[in-house]
């Protein structure tokens, strides 16, 4: 299993990715892969390769609500291919999964937690309301890599 922060944190809000990275540090099983991918989207077609599961998160343009987290599940849910999780990246998240499926390189489960986002301004750190909802998303992503490691190991004793 593998967890991708994505973002720049040198820009504004679209660092929250990389903040959440940081915030899972030793608080997973040590199989399970962590890290912060900034700039180019096509990077994670090769991190991916051999895993299960892919969970990512991301900063989300405004919807109304900043930090607010939003989890999408690939397999039921359709990630936009907008500017709502393309942020700054030159090839958004959507696109980035979409082209790995098409490969045939992307990890059967993918999860993306995608939080909104205030401010995306070059130099500016995370804005209050995305910054408290960091712990919040480690806290998800924890419980989420356990309930991906039961799943898979119910469909493996049976």
């Amino acid at each position: 299993m593998l967890v991708a922060g994505i973002g720049h944190p040198d820009r504004g809000d679209d660092g929250v990715g990389a903040a959440v990275a940081a915030a899972l540090a030793g608080r997973l099983p040590p199989d399970v892969g962590v890290l912060a991918r900034s700039g180019d989207m096509l990077a994670l077609l090769d991190d991916c390769v051999g895993f299960d599961a892919l969970i990512c998160v991301d900063a989300a343009a405004p919807m109304g609500t900043p930090g607010k987290i939003h989890r999408i599940d690939t397999a039921v849910d359709t990630l936009p291919c907008d500017a709502s999780f393309a942020s700054s990246h030159a090839l958004g998240l959507a696109e980035a999964i979409e082209l790995a499926r098409t490969l045939g390189t992307a990890p059967p489960t993918i999860i993306v937690y995608a939080i909104e986002g205030a401010s995306f301004d070059d130099g500016a750190g995370l804005s209050a309301p995305v910054a408290h909802a960091v712990g919040e998303a480690a806290r998800h992503i924890v419980a989420e890599v356990e309930r991906l490691r039961r799943h898979v190991a119910e469909e493996t004793s049976t």
